[in-house]
């Protein structure tokens, strides 16, 4: 059946049919977003999709909302919004009409479902406080962002609503677009990364091709002997640590304290390497001019990271 009309309510926006149109439009380029609270328009019809409207849910009839009584509930119990049923349904074709390729399209469907749809299902339905984010940042929560660009209380012009809308829009789809690219694009580095482990073998110290996302490799390649990654950044080379979480800061290794914030000619006396750049002061990562320089940084980072925990 060919779609020719996107049906969401009129007024105020939210998050999640904001996002759920991006998803939408990308799959029916040629349809027309409808912003109504017109029964005829939101009730099930041939050639429409009905969403976060209509007091109902039914995938084969068309209509996706979730303020109805018996509101629709994931597997776990949490509550959907009208992102996470139309993410449900329609994501994967999404992702492919996204040029993900099809083995990574289910991988990254359940990925951007758990770190992205999920929180915006749960904040519009009053399950997930943007203060959890903390104080600071609780106003800087993505849905909160794009429920900002709606038109402010005493802006009256008719179309105040459907033009803050449209413009919402275009920076929504940034966002979704840019989380499918970097999902993507981790896919593709952590095959990278595998050979990688593969080719250093009992080393401390991975080499890269070039800078990428290495970590969730690493862990899932069970690489636990790894201790710090090299890779050419520019036309320098850069020596990282390795985070022992996700979501920490601390590193299975720190690089040498006695490096800690020097650069260039101070660097260099300390590390005893030439060409030796810059270290940061936290000790995460360092910068050398040549391969030769940053392996030989490595090798003494991998010697006293050693000494230390053999002192432990």
């Amino acid at each position: 059946m060919q779609i020719t009309h996107l049906v969401t309510h009129s007024g105020g926006f939210h998050a999640d049919e904001l996002l759920s149109s991006v998803i939408l439009t990308r799959l029916f380029p040629d349809a027309e977003i409808i912003r109504t609270r017109d029964a005829g328009w939101n009730a099930p019809g041939a050639g429409k999709i009905i969403y976060d409207v209509g007091r109902d849910y039914d995938h084969a009839r068309g209509i996706y909302d979730h303020h109805q009584k018996d509101a629709p509930l994931r597997e776990d119990g949490q509550p959907y919004s009208s992102f996470g049923l139309i993410w449900a349904h329609y994501g994967a074709d999404y992702l492919r009409a996204s040029g993900v390729p099809e083995a990574d399209v289910a991988g990254i469907h359940a990925s951007f479902d758990a770190g992205f749809v999920l929180p915006v299902d749960l904040m519009d339905n009053g399950a997930l406080s943007p203060s959890e984010a903390g104080p600071m940042l609780s106003d800087l929560t993505l849905p909160m962002l794009l429920e900002s660009l709606k038109p402010v209380y005493d802006d009256n012009a008719p179309e105040a609503e459907d033009m803050a809308f449209a413009g919402a829009l275009h920076i929504a789809r940034a966002f979704v677009e840019a989380q499918v690219r970097r999902k993507a694009a981790k896919r593709r580095a952590e095959a990278q990364v595998m050979t990688a482990i593969e080719t250093a073998g009992a080393s401390r110290v991975l080499e890269l091709p070039q800078g990428m996302p290495f970590r969730s490799a690493v862990v899932a390649a069970g690489a636990d002997h790894l201790l710090f990654v090299v890779h050419p950044r520019g036309e320098d080379w850069a020596l990282t640590g390795i985070r022992k979480n996700a979501d920490g800061f601390d590193q299975r290794a720190d690089l040498p304290a006695a490096w800690a914030g020097l650069t260039d000619a101070a660097l260099e006396e300390a590390s005893g390497v030439q060409g030796a750049k810059f270290c940061h002061n936290g000790r995460f990562i360092a910068v050398a001019g040549s391969r030769e320089a940053i392996l030989a940084m490595a090798e003494l980072a991998v010697r006293e990271a050693e000494a230390v925990a053999g002192a432990a």
